[in-house]
């Protein structure tokens, strides 16, 4: 009912599934319960596409109370004592038993989102890895199920991009830094660990998840920091990497830079939500009472006048 309010949606294909599916799940019907079946179904049958209609003989094929007449018109044929109805093939068993993932295996096979733990171990080890183990890493992020952030939308960040670049030219580290992260949605500090790192590779990695062309990335290397883009060695080794950099491990390298600022955060606080406040609670606890409280000592007693 819902679907027939829908402009445009044809219910017919949805109807008969459900006819069907109500229907074969009695074991017999009545005369009016099979009459009704037939004169609606024969309808539906001419009308719905070619999937609906193989399913819904896949179905009425092996119910053993199908009609007659909608045997006919699906061109089933009804198995008598002459014509046994073929029996399926046995299932094989299986040569092996089957082998119980290990947890880590099962994580890896989630395809989750990376935890704060880890995505702070895999940033922490790619930003110390020499230039070799980097390149290494980002090709292993390609073939890993960890799941990889989302794709910038293309309208932001064709925008940041020609800011990007705009920055680059005026060798404004500042700006590039800032405009960086909010494109990629980093915090400030790991926006200037990426543009601040001497190889280069982490700035690969944010700007394949822009999807700046090489030749841009190219200019951005050069102009953004001169020292560094004079280097004729420095400009081709980035570019060869950029060139076989895959958009999906830069997106899992950026999930794990996003992921590692909340373990960050999550150790900062943590003993002051926790611990500090059992340690404070059993150290209150732990203090001794005084042997006389405070206003209940004996008066003392004043010679002159006796009280």
């Amino acid at each position: 009912m819902t679907l027939s309010r829908r402009e445009g949606v044809d219910i017919r294909p949805t109807l008969l599934r459900v006819l069907t599916d109500l229907y074969v799940q009695a074991s017999a019907h009545s005369a009016d319960e099979e009459r009704q079946f037939v004169e609606l179904t024969s309808r539906l049958i001419d009308e719905v596409d070619d999937a609906t209609r193989a399913a819904v003989r896949a179905r009425l094929a092996i119910y053993p109370a199908t009609p007659a007449r909608i045997m006919d018109k699906l061109g089933l044929r009804r198995a008598g004592p002459e014509q046994p109805m073929p029996a399926a093939a046995p299932i094989p068993a299986p040569a092996l038993p089957a082998k119980i993932p290990t947890e880590a295996e099962l994580r890896m096979a989630a395809s989750l989102a990376m935890r704060p733990n880890d995505a702070a171990e895999i940033s922490d080890m790619f930003f110390a890895a020499s230039a070799k183990e980097r390149a290494q890493i980002l090709h292993n992020l390609q073939e890993t199920p960890l799941k990889a952030a989302a794709r910038i939308p293309a309208a932001r960040a064709a925008r940041a991009i020609h800011i990007l670049e705009m920055a680059a030219f005026a060798e404004d580290l500042d700006n590039f830094t800032l405009e960086l992260g909010e494109a990629l949605i980093l915090p400030t500090r790991i926006a200037a660990d990426v543009v601040n790192d001497p190889g280069g590779e982490p700035l690969a990695c944010a700007m394949r998840a822009l999807d700046v062309s090489s030749a841009a990335f190219q200019r951005i290397l050069m102009f953004l920091n001169p020292e560094a883009g004079s280097s004729v060695n420095y400009v081709y080794r980035l570019s060869r990497l950029y060139d076989r950099l895959s958009e999906r491990s830069a997106l899992v390298m950026l999930a794990a830079w996003r992921g590692s600022t909340m373990a960050v955060a999550r150790a900062k606080y943590r003993s002051s939500l926790y611990d500090d406040e059992r340690h404070r609670v059993r150290t209150t606890s732990s203090q001794t009472r005084p042997v006389v409280q405070p206003g209940s000592a004996p008066g003392i007693r004043n010679q002159k006048s006796g009280s």
